[in-house]
């Protein structure tokens, strides 16, 4: 877990070479944030599928915006776009991995930017994963529920989107030099 934390560009808890902890950044810790924007992102995803699985499994899909965008039940065994199908177990320990990495790293957590994007990654994270534990065809080999399907693109869900949008802003956090500790790095 310290490789990383190390590669995300939280600092470590020794700061210099004599061992001496590194002094604890100004201001307030954001894991309130970080849980609230997570629990949310995970309340929208379970309340989308519950309400898909209800209404529109086995159903004709519901044409949103012309051809460009339906809802449609599908579930996926696998990764993005239904590569993987085999793969179930694997994905669901790489999204065990993701959300105990995000625990950790709550806890050195400063940064405003960084608990929204965290935790939209935490909060897409668990919403597959509690599809991959709970749904059939068994536990940890369960089908995601997707069901947004854009014209001439893959199905997804809004856990998927969650995880996008949180990616999308660390590359940009990072590209902008903020740390998860609050502090800017200049390369």
């Amino acid at each position: 877990m310290a490789e990383a934390e190390h590669i995300i560009g939280t600092p470590d808890v020794d700061d210099d070479e004599t061992g001496a902890p590194a002094e604890q950044p100004k201001g307030r810790r954001r894991i309130f944030a970080l849980f609230a924007v997570a629990a949310v992102a995970y309340a929208l995803d379970l309340g989308s599928k519950m309400l898909v699985v209800a209404k529109l499994e086995h159903q004709e899909p519901i044409q949103v915006i012309g051809d460009l965008l339906r809802f449609v039940a599908v579930r996926n065994p696998g990764a993005a776009f239904g590569f993987g199908g085999a793969f179930t177990i694997i994905f669901t320990i790489i999204a065990s991995v993701v959300v105990v990495v995000i625990a950790r790293l709550a806890r050195k957590l400063y940064s405003l930017p960084w608990a929204i994007a965290l935790g939209l990654l935490l909060g897409g994270a668990l919403g597959n994963l509690t599809d991959r534990i709970f749904r059939s065809p068994g536990v940890f080999q369960g089908a995601v529920v997707d069901f947004i399907a854009p014209a001439h693109f893959a199905v997804f869900n809004l856990a998927d989107t969650a995880i996008v949008c949180g990616g999308i802003l660390i590359v940009i956090l990072s590209f902008r030099g903020l740390d998860p500790d609050g502090t800017v790095h200049k390369d």
